[in-house]
Protein backbone atom coordinates (compact mmCIF):
# COMPACT_ATOMS: atom_id res chain seq x y z
CA UNK A 1 0.00 0.00 0.00
CA UNK A 2 3.03 2.32 0.14
CA UNK A 3 2.53 3.57 -3.41
CA UNK A 4 -1.05 4.60 -2.58
CA UNK A 5 -0.17 6.34 0.68
CA UNK A 6 1.97 8.73 -1.36
CA UNK A 7 -1.26 10.17 -2.84
CA UNK A 8 -1.88 13.60 -1.27
CA UNK A 9 -5.50 14.52 -0.54
CA UNK A 10 -6.45 18.12 0.35
CA UNK A 11 -9.92 18.20 1.90
CA UNK A 12 -9.94 22.00 1.79
CA UNK A 13 -9.49 22.05 -2.00
CA UNK A 14 -12.36 22.97 -4.32
CA UNK A 15 -11.61 19.75 -6.26
CA UNK A 16 -13.67 16.88 -4.80
CA UNK A 17 -11.62 14.40 -2.77
CA UNK A 18 -12.73 11.45 -4.94
CA UNK A 19 -11.32 13.21 -8.04
CA UNK A 20 -8.06 13.94 -6.22
CA UNK A 21 -7.84 10.26 -5.37
CA UNK A 22 -8.75 9.24 -8.90
CA UNK A 23 -6.13 11.56 -10.42
CA UNK A 24 -3.53 10.25 -7.97
CA UNK A 25 -4.28 6.67 -8.99
CA UNK A 26 -4.18 7.69 -12.65
CA UNK A 27 -0.64 9.06 -12.18
CA UNK A 28 0.49 5.81 -10.58
CA UNK A 29 -0.98 3.83 -13.47
CA UNK A 30 0.54 6.09 -16.16
CA UNK A 31 3.96 5.84 -14.48
CA UNK A 32 3.75 2.07 -14.86
CA UNK A 33 3.74 1.32 -11.14
CA UNK A 34 0.44 -0.49 -11.71
CA UNK A 35 0.61 -2.68 -14.80
CA UNK A 36 -2.33 -3.56 -17.10
CA UNK A 37 -4.40 -6.27 -15.41
CA UNK A 38 -3.25 -5.30 -11.88
CA UNK A 39 -5.95 -5.38 -9.22
CA UNK A 40 -6.68 -2.23 -7.19
CA UNK A 41 -6.94 -2.63 -3.41
CA UNK A 42 -10.37 -3.51 -2.00
CA UNK A 43 -12.47 -0.44 -1.18
CA UNK A 44 -12.28 -0.90 2.62
CA UNK A 45 -8.50 -1.30 2.65
CA UNK A 46 -7.96 1.73 0.40
CA UNK A 47 -10.35 3.84 2.49
CA UNK A 48 -8.59 2.83 5.72
CA UNK A 49 -5.10 3.48 4.32
CA UNK A 50 -5.99 6.99 3.07
CA UNK A 51 -8.37 7.84 5.95
CA UNK A 52 -11.38 8.51 3.74
CA UNK A 53 -14.79 6.89 3.69
CA UNK A 54 -15.80 3.99 1.43
CA UNK A 55 -18.01 6.20 -0.75
CA UNK A 56 -14.99 8.35 -1.69
CA UNK A 57 -13.06 5.30 -2.88
CA UNK A 58 -16.09 3.93 -4.77
CA UNK A 59 -16.52 7.31 -6.50
CA UNK A 60 -12.80 7.44 -7.37
CA UNK A 61 -12.96 3.99 -8.93
CA UNK A 62 -16.10 4.94 -10.88
CA UNK A 63 -14.35 8.13 -12.00
CA UNK A 64 -11.46 6.05 -13.40
CA UNK A 65 -13.95 3.64 -15.00
CA UNK A 66 -15.54 6.56 -16.86
CA UNK A 67 -12.09 7.33 -18.29
CA UNK A 68 -11.68 3.64 -19.25
CA UNK A 69 -8.55 3.46 -17.11
CA UNK A 70 -9.94 0.63 -14.99
CA UNK A 71 -12.76 -1.89 -15.20
CA UNK A 72 -14.67 -3.76 -12.50
CA UNK A 73 -15.66 -7.40 -12.30
CA UNK A 74 -18.59 -8.19 -10.04
CA UNK A 75 -17.49 -10.32 -7.12
CA UNK A 76 -13.83 -10.00 -8.06
CA UNK A 77 -12.68 -6.38 -7.87
CA UNK A 78 -11.38 -3.48 -9.94
CA UNK A 79 -8.53 -3.91 -12.42
CA UNK A 80 -6.25 -1.67 -14.47
CA UNK A 81 -7.38 -1.53 -18.10
CA UNK A 82 -5.31 -3.12 -20.84
CA UNK A 83 -5.78 -0.32 -23.35
CA UNK A 84 -2.72 0.26 -25.52
CA UNK A 85 -1.28 3.76 -25.66
CA UNK A 86 -1.16 5.28 -29.11
CA UNK A 87 2.57 6.02 -28.98
CA UNK A 88 3.58 2.37 -29.28
CA UNK A 89 6.32 1.50 -31.78
CA UNK A 90 5.01 0.77 -35.26
CA UNK A 91 3.98 -2.90 -35.36
CA UNK A 92 4.32 -2.98 -39.13
CA UNK A 93 7.94 -1.79 -38.95
CA UNK A 94 8.75 -4.24 -36.18
CA UNK A 95 7.44 -7.23 -38.11
CA UNK A 96 8.99 -6.12 -41.38
CA UNK A 97 12.38 -6.00 -39.67
CA UNK A 98 12.12 -9.74 -39.01
CA UNK A 99 9.96 -10.87 -41.92
CA UNK A 100 11.82 -9.62 -44.97
CA UNK A 101 12.78 -12.21 -47.55
CA UNK A 102 16.42 -12.36 -46.56
CA UNK A 103 17.08 -15.12 -49.11
CA UNK A 104 17.27 -12.51 -51.87
CA UNK A 105 20.21 -10.71 -50.27
CA UNK A 106 21.65 -13.76 -48.49
CA UNK A 107 21.19 -16.84 -50.69
CA UNK A 108 22.65 -19.14 -48.04
CA UNK A 109 20.33 -17.92 -45.25
CA UNK A 110 17.96 -20.40 -43.64
CA UNK A 111 14.93 -18.17 -43.40
CA UNK A 112 12.34 -19.47 -40.92
CA UNK A 113 10.83 -15.96 -40.84
CA UNK A 114 9.51 -15.94 -44.39
CA UNK A 115 5.85 -17.01 -44.37
CA UNK A 116 5.34 -16.78 -48.15
CA UNK A 117 5.05 -20.05 -50.06
CA UNK A 118 7.86 -21.07 -52.41
CA UNK A 119 7.77 -19.48 -55.90
CA UNK A 120 8.70 -22.88 -57.32
CA UNK A 121 5.17 -24.04 -56.46
CA UNK A 122 3.32 -21.18 -58.14
CA UNK A 123 0.97 -22.29 -60.99
CA UNK A 124 2.74 -20.05 -63.51
CA UNK A 125 2.06 -22.15 -66.63
CA UNK A 126 -1.65 -22.45 -65.85
CA UNK A 127 -2.00 -18.68 -65.39
CA UNK A 128 -0.06 -17.99 -68.57
CA UNK A 129 -2.68 -19.98 -70.48
CA UNK A 130 -5.54 -18.33 -68.59
CA UNK A 131 -4.21 -14.84 -69.32
CA UNK A 132 -4.19 -15.65 -73.04
CA UNK A 133 -7.73 -17.05 -72.87
CA UNK A 134 -8.96 -13.90 -71.11
CA UNK A 135 -7.22 -11.64 -73.66
CA UNK A 136 -8.60 -13.60 -76.64
CA UNK A 137 -12.10 -13.59 -75.16
CA UNK A 138 -12.38 -10.08 -73.70
CA UNK A 139 -9.83 -8.11 -75.73
CA UNK A 140 -9.34 -4.61 -74.28
CA UNK A 141 -12.30 -5.03 -71.94
CA UNK A 142 -10.06 -7.25 -69.81
CA UNK A 143 -8.36 -4.07 -68.59
CA UNK A 144 -11.47 -2.02 -67.87
CA UNK A 145 -12.39 -1.15 -64.30
CA UNK A 146 -14.73 -3.70 -62.76
CA UNK A 147 -17.49 -2.84 -60.33
CA UNK A 148 -16.04 -1.66 -57.00
CA UNK A 149 -17.47 -4.89 -55.50
CA UNK A 150 -15.38 -6.89 -57.96
CA UNK A 151 -15.91 -8.87 -61.18
CA UNK A 152 -19.45 -10.22 -60.89
CA UNK A 153 -18.87 -13.70 -62.44
CA UNK A 154 -16.00 -14.25 -59.97
CA UNK A 155 -18.18 -13.24 -57.03
CA UNK A 156 -20.82 -15.75 -58.16
CA UNK A 157 -18.13 -18.44 -58.50
CA UNK A 158 -16.79 -17.64 -55.04
CA UNK A 159 -20.24 -18.21 -53.51
CA UNK A 160 -19.91 -21.86 -54.56
CA UNK A 161 -16.35 -22.03 -53.21
CA UNK A 162 -17.41 -20.63 -49.82
CA UNK A 163 -20.36 -23.03 -49.61
CA UNK A 164 -17.83 -25.88 -49.35
CA UNK A 165 -16.94 -24.46 -45.92
CA UNK A 166 -20.56 -23.96 -44.90
CA UNK A 167 -20.66 -20.23 -45.66
CA UNK A 168 -23.95 -19.44 -47.38
CA UNK A 169 -23.95 -16.03 -49.00
CA UNK A 170 -24.91 -14.21 -52.20
CA UNK A 171 -22.60 -12.48 -54.64
CA UNK A 172 -23.94 -9.05 -53.67
CA UNK A 173 -22.54 -9.55 -50.14
CA UNK A 174 -19.02 -10.31 -51.44
CA UNK A 175 -16.41 -7.63 -51.99
CA UNK A 176 -13.16 -8.48 -53.81
CA UNK A 177 -10.08 -6.97 -52.15
CA UNK A 178 -6.33 -6.98 -52.74
CA UNK A 179 -5.52 -9.39 -49.91
CA UNK A 180 -6.46 -9.67 -46.24
CA UNK A 181 -4.37 -6.67 -45.18
CA UNK A 182 -6.34 -4.39 -47.49
CA UNK A 183 -9.58 -5.92 -46.26
CA UNK A 184 -8.71 -5.08 -42.66
CA UNK A 185 -7.62 -1.60 -43.68
CA UNK A 186 -10.88 -1.00 -45.57
CA UNK A 187 -13.01 -2.12 -42.62
CA UNK A 188 -10.99 0.15 -40.33
CA UNK A 189 -11.39 3.07 -42.70
CA UNK A 190 -15.12 2.43 -43.12
CA UNK A 191 -16.11 1.92 -39.49
CA UNK A 192 -13.50 3.17 -37.01
CA UNK A 193 -13.26 6.62 -35.49
CA UNK A 194 -10.45 7.93 -33.30
CA UNK A 195 -10.80 6.80 -29.70
CA UNK A 196 -12.99 3.79 -30.42
CA UNK A 197 -11.96 0.41 -29.07
CA UNK A 198 -10.99 -2.83 -30.79
CA UNK A 199 -10.46 -6.16 -29.04
CA UNK A 200 -7.71 -8.45 -30.37
CA UNK A 201 -6.17 -11.79 -29.46
CA UNK A 202 -2.93 -11.83 -27.49
CA UNK A 203 -0.45 -12.53 -28.93
CA UNK A 204 -1.50 -11.49 -32.41
CA UNK A 205 -0.26 -10.31 -35.78
CA UNK A 206 0.36 -6.62 -35.24
CA UNK A 207 0.68 -5.88 -38.96
CA UNK A 208 -3.11 -6.14 -39.03
CA UNK A 209 -3.52 -4.26 -35.76
CA UNK A 210 -1.47 -1.46 -37.29
CA UNK A 211 -4.52 -0.62 -39.42
CA UNK A 212 -6.62 -0.15 -36.28
CA UNK A 213 -3.97 2.01 -34.61
CA UNK A 214 -3.63 4.11 -37.76
CA UNK A 215 -7.31 5.05 -37.41
CA UNK A 216 -6.70 6.20 -33.82
CA UNK A 217 -8.35 3.15 -32.24
CA UNK A 218 -7.49 1.95 -28.77
CA UNK A 219 -6.56 -1.73 -28.49
CA UNK A 220 -7.44 -4.17 -25.75
CA UNK A 221 -5.79 -7.54 -26.09
CA UNK A 222 -7.26 -10.73 -24.65
CA UNK A 223 -5.16 -13.82 -24.08
CA UNK A 224 -5.33 -16.78 -26.42
CA UNK A 225 -6.03 -20.22 -25.01
CA UNK A 226 -5.36 -23.46 -26.85
CA UNK A 227 -8.97 -23.57 -28.10
CA UNK A 228 -9.35 -19.87 -28.87
CA UNK A 229 -9.68 -16.50 -27.18
CA UNK A 230 -10.38 -16.35 -23.42
CA UNK A 231 -14.16 -15.80 -23.59
CA UNK A 232 -14.53 -15.26 -19.82
CA UNK A 233 -12.16 -12.32 -19.88
CA UNK A 234 -13.71 -11.16 -23.16
CA UNK A 235 -17.17 -10.95 -21.64
CA UNK A 236 -15.97 -9.25 -18.47
CA UNK A 237 -14.34 -6.53 -20.57
CA UNK A 238 -17.37 -6.22 -22.85
CA UNK A 239 -19.38 -5.24 -19.78
CA UNK A 240 -17.18 -2.16 -19.48
CA UNK A 241 -16.15 -1.37 -23.05
CA UNK A 242 -18.20 -1.37 -26.22
CA UNK A 243 -15.63 -2.27 -28.90
CA UNK A 244 -16.31 -1.57 -32.55
CA UNK A 245 -15.30 -5.14 -33.25
CA UNK A 246 -13.27 -8.14 -32.14
CA UNK A 247 -10.45 -9.26 -34.45
CA UNK A 248 -9.62 -12.99 -34.57
CA UNK A 249 -7.94 -15.65 -36.72
CA UNK A 250 -9.94 -18.84 -36.17
CA UNK A 251 -7.60 -21.31 -37.92
CA UNK A 252 -3.83 -21.56 -37.37
CA UNK A 253 -3.78 -18.27 -35.53
CA UNK A 254 -0.80 -15.95 -35.94
CA UNK A 255 1.50 -16.60 -34.16
CA UNK A 256 0.30 -19.42 -31.85
CA UNK A 257 -1.05 -21.70 -34.63
CA UNK A 258 -4.02 -22.53 -32.35
CA UNK A 259 -7.47 -23.31 -33.77
CA UNK A 260 -10.81 -22.34 -32.25
CA UNK A 261 -12.89 -25.26 -31.04
CA UNK A 262 -16.50 -25.44 -32.22
CA UNK A 263 -17.63 -24.89 -28.64
CA UNK A 264 -15.46 -21.76 -28.34
CA UNK A 265 -16.77 -20.44 -31.68
CA UNK A 266 -20.36 -20.83 -30.53
CA UNK A 267 -19.58 -19.12 -27.22
CA UNK A 268 -17.86 -16.25 -29.02
CA UNK A 269 -20.87 -15.74 -31.28
CA UNK A 270 -23.25 -15.81 -28.31
CA UNK A 271 -21.22 -13.07 -26.67
CA UNK A 272 -21.11 -10.98 -29.88
CA UNK A 273 -24.90 -11.27 -30.23
CA UNK A 274 -25.48 -10.42 -26.56
CA UNK A 275 -23.32 -7.28 -26.64
CA UNK A 276 -24.16 -6.33 -30.25
CA UNK A 277 -20.60 -6.18 -31.57
CA UNK A 278 -19.01 -7.34 -34.83
CA UNK A 279 -16.28 -9.93 -35.21
CA UNK A 280 -13.64 -9.69 -37.93
CA UNK A 281 -12.60 -13.22 -38.83
CA UNK A 282 -9.43 -13.44 -40.92
CA UNK A 283 -8.80 -16.65 -42.85
CA UNK A 284 -5.39 -16.90 -44.49
CA UNK A 285 -4.34 -20.55 -44.13
CA UNK A 286 -7.39 -22.77 -43.65
CA UNK A 287 -6.58 -24.70 -46.85
CA UNK A 288 -3.41 -25.99 -45.15
CA UNK A 289 -5.23 -28.52 -42.97
CA UNK A 290 -3.25 -31.73 -42.50
CA UNK A 291 -5.78 -33.85 -40.61
CA UNK A 292 -9.32 -35.01 -41.18
CA UNK A 293 -10.88 -32.16 -39.23
CA UNK A 294 -13.68 -30.36 -41.03
CA UNK A 295 -12.98 -26.65 -41.53
CA UNK A 296 -15.90 -24.65 -40.12
CA UNK A 297 -15.26 -20.89 -40.19
CA UNK A 298 -16.98 -18.77 -37.59
CA UNK A 299 -18.92 -17.19 -40.44
CA UNK A 300 -20.46 -20.58 -41.31
CA UNK A 301 -22.36 -20.66 -38.00
CA UNK A 302 -23.11 -16.93 -37.80
CA UNK A 303 -26.90 -16.73 -38.01
CA UNK A 304 -27.27 -13.04 -37.12
CA UNK A 305 -24.75 -11.53 -39.54
CA UNK A 306 -22.26 -10.32 -36.95
CA UNK A 307 -19.13 -11.76 -38.59
CA UNK A 308 -17.07 -9.89 -41.19
CA UNK A 309 -15.25 -12.70 -42.98
CA UNK A 310 -11.97 -11.80 -44.70
CA UNK A 311 -10.30 -14.42 -46.88
CA UNK A 312 -6.98 -14.13 -48.72
CA UNK A 313 -5.69 -16.41 -51.47
CA UNK A 314 -2.10 -15.19 -51.13
CA UNK A 315 -0.79 -18.19 -49.17
CA UNK A 316 -2.43 -20.95 -51.21
CA UNK A 317 -1.93 -19.30 -54.62
CA UNK A 318 0.59 -16.52 -55.35
CA UNK A 319 1.16 -13.52 -53.04
CA UNK A 320 1.75 -11.12 -55.94
CA UNK A 321 -1.74 -11.69 -57.37
CA UNK A 322 -3.10 -9.71 -54.40
CA UNK A 323 -6.50 -11.37 -54.26
CA UNK A 324 -8.92 -11.79 -51.42
CA UNK A 325 -12.56 -11.37 -50.51
CA UNK A 326 -14.79 -10.11 -47.76
CA UNK A 327 -18.28 -11.33 -46.86
CA UNK A 328 -19.94 -8.29 -45.35
CA UNK A 329 -23.04 -7.64 -43.24
CA UNK A 330 -25.47 -5.41 -45.10
CA UNK A 331 -25.15 -2.61 -42.53
CA UNK A 332 -21.51 -1.92 -43.36
CA UNK A 333 -21.43 -2.93 -47.03
CA UNK A 334 -22.00 0.54 -48.47
CA UNK A 335 -19.39 2.28 -46.30
CA UNK A 336 -16.92 -0.52 -47.07
CA UNK A 337 -17.43 -0.07 -50.81
CA UNK A 338 -16.78 3.66 -50.47
CA UNK A 339 -13.58 2.95 -48.53
CA UNK A 340 -12.45 0.49 -51.19
CA UNK A 341 -13.10 3.02 -53.96
CA UNK A 342 -11.02 5.71 -52.27
CA UNK A 343 -8.23 3.18 -51.62
CA UNK A 344 -7.61 1.90 -55.15
CA UNK A 345 -11.00 2.03 -56.97
CA UNK A 346 -10.99 -1.71 -57.66
CA UNK A 347 -8.76 -4.78 -57.59
CA UNK A 348 -7.27 -5.72 -60.99
CA UNK A 349 -10.12 -6.86 -63.24
CA UNK A 350 -7.69 -8.78 -65.48
CA UNK A 351 -6.48 -10.90 -62.53
CA UNK A 352 -10.05 -11.43 -61.31
CA UNK A 353 -11.15 -12.74 -64.74
CA UNK A 354 -8.25 -15.19 -64.87
CA UNK A 355 -8.90 -16.40 -61.31
CA UNK A 356 -12.57 -16.95 -62.14
CA UNK A 357 -11.58 -19.32 -64.97
CA UNK A 358 -8.99 -21.00 -62.73
CA UNK A 359 -11.68 -21.94 -60.22
CA UNK A 360 -14.30 -22.92 -62.81
CA UNK A 361 -12.12 -25.42 -64.68
CA UNK A 362 -11.16 -27.19 -61.42
CA UNK A 363 -7.49 -26.15 -61.51
CA UNK A 364 -7.74 -24.30 -58.20
CA UNK A 365 -9.01 -27.35 -56.33
CA UNK A 366 -6.26 -29.53 -57.83
CA UNK A 367 -3.69 -26.91 -56.81
CA UNK A 368 -5.01 -26.88 -53.23
CA UNK A 369 -4.58 -30.66 -53.06
CA UNK A 370 -1.04 -30.40 -54.42
CA UNK A 371 -0.06 -27.65 -51.94
CA UNK A 372 -1.52 -29.53 -48.97
CA UNK A 373 0.41 -32.68 -49.83
CA UNK A 374 3.65 -30.75 -50.36
CA UNK A 375 3.44 -28.87 -47.07
CA UNK A 376 2.15 -31.82 -45.10
CA UNK A 377 5.54 -33.48 -45.73
CA UNK A 378 7.39 -30.33 -44.59
CA UNK A 379 5.15 -30.15 -41.53
CA UNK A 380 5.80 -33.79 -40.60
CA UNK A 381 9.56 -33.39 -41.12
CA UNK A 382 9.79 -30.29 -38.94
CA UNK A 383 7.56 -31.82 -36.27
CA UNK A 384 9.81 -34.89 -36.07
CA UNK A 385 13.01 -32.83 -35.97
CA UNK A 386 11.69 -30.58 -33.20
CA UNK A 387 10.68 -33.59 -31.12
CA UNK A 388 14.05 -35.28 -31.65
CA UNK A 389 16.29 -32.24 -31.18
CA UNK A 390 14.48 -29.52 -29.22
CA UNK A 391 12.23 -31.31 -26.73
CA UNK A 392 14.71 -30.68 -23.90
CA UNK A 393 14.81 -26.94 -24.52
CA UNK A 394 11.37 -26.06 -25.93
CA UNK A 395 7.67 -26.81 -25.54
CA UNK A 396 5.27 -26.69 -28.44
CA UNK A 397 1.70 -27.59 -29.24
CA UNK A 398 1.58 -29.57 -32.49
CA UNK A 399 -0.62 -27.48 -34.81
CA UNK A 400 -3.30 -29.14 -36.92
CA UNK A 401 -2.19 -27.27 -40.00
CA UNK A 402 -0.72 -24.02 -41.25
CA UNK A 403 2.81 -23.10 -42.26
CA UNK A 404 4.57 -22.45 -38.96
CA UNK A 405 5.32 -23.63 -35.42
CA UNK A 406 5.25 -21.65 -32.17
CA UNK A 407 8.01 -22.79 -29.81
CA UNK A 408 8.18 -21.86 -26.13
CA UNK A 409 11.64 -21.65 -24.58
CA UNK A 410 11.80 -23.71 -21.38
CA UNK A 411 14.62 -21.59 -19.99
CA UNK A 412 12.88 -18.28 -19.29
CA UNK A 413 16.25 -16.59 -18.71
CA UNK A 414 17.00 -16.84 -22.44
CA UNK A 415 16.04 -13.71 -24.36
CA UNK A 416 14.25 -14.75 -27.56
CA UNK A 417 15.32 -11.49 -29.17
CA UNK A 418 19.02 -11.93 -28.36
CA UNK A 419 18.86 -15.59 -29.38
CA UNK A 420 17.43 -14.62 -32.78
CA UNK A 421 20.13 -11.98 -33.22
CA UNK A 422 22.79 -14.58 -32.46
CA UNK A 423 21.21 -17.08 -34.85
CA UNK A 424 20.98 -14.47 -37.62
CA UNK A 425 24.75 -14.02 -37.40
CA UNK A 426 25.01 -17.74 -38.20
CA UNK A 427 22.60 -17.49 -41.12
CA UNK A 428 19.43 -18.78 -39.38
CA UNK A 429 16.54 -16.32 -39.25
CA UNK A 430 13.59 -16.76 -36.87
CA UNK A 431 10.98 -14.38 -35.44
CA UNK A 432 11.24 -13.74 -31.67
CA UNK A 433 8.09 -13.62 -29.56
CA UNK A 434 8.81 -9.93 -28.93
CA UNK A 435 7.39 -9.09 -32.37
CA UNK A 436 3.94 -10.24 -31.28
CA UNK A 437 3.92 -8.43 -27.93
CA UNK A 438 2.05 -5.15 -27.74
CA UNK A 439 4.52 -3.66 -25.25
CA UNK A 440 7.71 -4.94 -26.88
CA UNK A 441 7.99 -7.44 -24.04
CA UNK A 442 10.62 -10.14 -24.64
CA UNK A 443 8.29 -13.15 -24.78
CA UNK A 444 10.07 -16.54 -24.46
CA UNK A 445 8.79 -17.81 -27.81
CA UNK A 446 10.08 -18.38 -31.33
CA UNK A 447 8.00 -18.49 -34.50
CA UNK A 448 9.31 -20.90 -37.09
CA UNK A 449 7.85 -20.84 -40.63
CA UNK A 450 8.63 -23.59 -43.12
CA UNK A 451 6.87 -22.17 -46.20
CA UNK A 452 9.92 -21.52 -48.36
CA UNK A 453 12.61 -23.93 -47.15
CA UNK A 454 14.09 -27.11 -48.60
CA UNK A 455 14.29 -30.21 -46.41
CA UNK A 456 18.06 -29.78 -46.22
CA UNK A 457 17.77 -26.20 -44.93
CA UNK A 458 15.16 -27.24 -42.36
CA UNK A 459 17.47 -29.98 -41.05
CA UNK A 460 20.50 -27.68 -40.92
CA UNK A 461 18.53 -24.88 -39.27
CA UNK A 462 17.25 -27.16 -36.51
CA UNK A 463 20.77 -28.42 -35.85
CA UNK A 464 22.11 -24.86 -35.50
CA UNK A 465 19.21 -23.87 -33.23
CA UNK A 466 19.75 -26.96 -31.05
CA UNK A 467 23.47 -26.22 -30.63
CA UNK A 468 22.82 -22.59 -29.72
CA UNK A 469 20.14 -23.48 -27.18
CA UNK A 470 22.60 -25.83 -25.50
Amino acid sequence: MNEFQAIKLDKSSSLPVYKQLGDGLLSIIEEGVLKPGAKLPPIRIMASALKVNNVTVISAYKYLESKKVVYSQIGSGTYVSELVKKDLPSPIRTITDHNENNDESRPSAINFANGATSPELFPVDEFKKLFNIVLDRDKGNAFNYTDVCGYEPLRVTLCDYLSRFGIKTSHDKIQIVSGAQQGIDIISKATLSAGETVFVESPTYYGAVGSFLARGAQIIDISMQKDGIDTEKLESLLKVYRPKFIYIISYYQTPTCYCYSLEKKKRLLDIAYKYDTYIIEEDNQSEFSYGNEQIIPLKAIDHRNKVIYIKTFSKILMPGLRLGLMVLPKKILESSLSAKYTSDITTSGFIQRAFDLYIKDGSFYRHIGFMKNHYRMKYELLSRLINENLSDSTNFELPKGGLSFWLELKNKHISSQKLCQKLAEKGVILIPGTVFSKNGEDLPFLRMCFADLSDEKIETGIEILRNNLK
